[in-house]
């Protein structure tokens, strides 16, 4: 390769990252965050077993501790909706703290999660009504992409809730960062 082809290729090189925004670059940013998402949560207990239409709004705190590893907690309630079929109706709520550890690879980042969940449910069985509540563990792993402060995450939470209930939920969320 001649010495010419050589400086045309390094030019060329040195102006791609140059133009190209600081931000495809970075990884999460450090900070406190808020979001929102939707998604679909399958409800099993005991025979019971329904999906719903579920909702949930987060905060938390990114420390961005190296620019690979993101360390955060985070905060979040959840609506698993109302899943119900002819006779049984369940409807679940939960407020949820979260400690995640993700990796950075640009603007693409995964991340593992696990916690607590505090819930609520709400049974009824034809006209019998009963009310549970407890706090029992909870995990999670998900995928974002990050623009700048805004964020789009994809994740899979699981719920045990004891030895004959689960809940799970697959949501997509949009989080800004401050």
């Amino acid at each position: 390769m001649s010495v010419k082809k050589i400086r045309v290729l390094i030019v060329a090189i040195s102006s791609l990252f140059i133009l190209t925004p600081t931000t495809v670059f970075a990884g999460a940013d450090s900070g406190f965050y808020i979001g929102a998402g939707i998604g679909d949560a399958p409800v099993k207990v005991f025979d019971f077993d329904e999906n719903d239409f579920a909702f949930k709004v987060f905060g938390g705190y990114n420390f961005g501790v190296i620019p690979l590893l993101d360390l955060a907690v985070e905060a979040s309630y959840v609506d698993f909706g109302n899943p119900s079929t002819r006779s049984v109706s369940v409807g679940v709520t939960g407020v949820n703290a979260f400690g995640l550890a993700g990796l950075n690879f640009g603007p693409f980042g995964v991340f593992a999660k696990a916690g607590l969940v505090n819930w609520d449910a709400d049974i009824r069985i034809d006209t019998f009504k009963s009310s549970e509540s407890g706090t029992d563990p909870a995990y999670g792993i998900g995928a974002r992409f990050q623009f700048g402060s805004l964020a789009m995450r994809a994740e899979y939470e699981f719920y045990d809730l004891g030895s004959s209930s689960d809940i799970s939920m697959l949501s997509v969320s949009a989080v800004f960062t401050f």
